[in-house]
């Protein structure tokens, strides 16, 4: 099984060089370099030629590289996605989707730019229409050309757009964000959680993380570089769970347990699911373990 850490992306604003630079050095598994909000209009163009330099030239090691680009609907859109073509990120995340015909279009686009197979899509959820369209969008994955292969969600413009409230808990949004993250799974994809605006409450932001990761998310969006350590930390498995993975992953490979569905550890009763789930807890350990320091 092989898997790629997602626990930290952090957005940084492609008109800051000195962002950029910094993002090469930081502990975050991936890194956001924007072209859309944090970009006033008419810095647009000098971002976007710096974040291609930036991608081209390299130095980022083992962090996931991501290029924002601004929305299909805007005036940027084609000169943005031409230029990330053309940089080849990992990812190009495309913001305000909210059908799957919109990634078609992108996937072709790409397609006929002779863009490199590494680079991937990814969906920003961020709108009432894409959290009712989200099964949809997410099985534009099924179609390779699109290159769909995960969601992030955007919870302050989904805010803004429902008028709910962002509060502590967010338990106005708690069905939207499992809808997505039920959606993404259906169709193989991996989800990030939205942001925590509030830099200066560590103690809320951390309980935001603990959240995101019960709710499934593989990571979170982030920032700041100063949420990055915590994040990483409570979206990483424990060394308890970590154990108690590999002693369900042994029990089950007995030879006298091939056939079973259900096994007794330590007085508890688990079933082969509990391993199956049990496989991927160790894989993303094992994974972040073998990421340089």
């Amino acid at each position: 099984m092989t898997i790629r850490p997602r626990r930290s992306i952090l957005y940084m604003p492609g008109s800051n060089a000195r962002a950029l630079d910094k993002a090469k050095t930081l502990s975050a598994d991936g890194v956001i370099l924007d072209l859309e909000d944090s970009v006033a209009p008419d810095a647009k163009a000098a971002a976007r030629d710096q974040v291609a330099v930036a991608v081209k030239a390299g130095g980022f090691g083992a962090r996931e590289v991501f290029i924002r680009i601004n929305a299909i609907d805007t005036e940027w859109h084609a000169e943005d996605l031409m230029a990330a073509a053309h940089a080849a990120p990992d990812a190009i995340l495309v913001p305000k989707i909210s059908d799957p015909a919109q990634l078609e279009q992108v996937g072709r686009r790409l397609l006929d730019m002779g863009t490199a197979h590494k680079t991937r899509v990814w969906a920003m959820i961020e709108s009432p229409l894409a959290v009712f369209n989200v099964l949809a969008i997410a099985g534009a994955a099924q179609d390779s050309e699109t290159r769909l292969s995960g969601f992030v969600l955007g919870t302050n413009d989904l805010a803004k757009d429902t008028r709910a409230r962002l509060v502590p808990g967010r338990f106005p949004m708690i069905g939207w964000l499992m809808q997505c993250v039920a959606a993404a799974r259906v169709h193989g994809l991996d989800v990030i959680d939205g942001v925590y605006n509030n830099i200066g409450d560590a103690q809320g932001f951390v309980a935001e993380c603990e959240q995101g990761r019960y709710m499934g998310f593989d990571g979170k969006t982030l920032i700041h570089p100063s949420q990055i350590e915590p994040c990483n930390t409570v979206f990483t498995p424990s060394a308890e769970e970590v154990a108690m993975a590999r002693k369900m992953i042994t029990a089950f490979d007995l030879p006298e347990n091939q056939a079973k569905g259900v096994v007794s550890i330590d007085g508890r009763m688990v079933e082969r699911l509990h391993a199956d789930m049990a496989r991927r807890t160790v894989a993303i350990a094992e994974a972040i373990a073998a990421r340089p320091s």
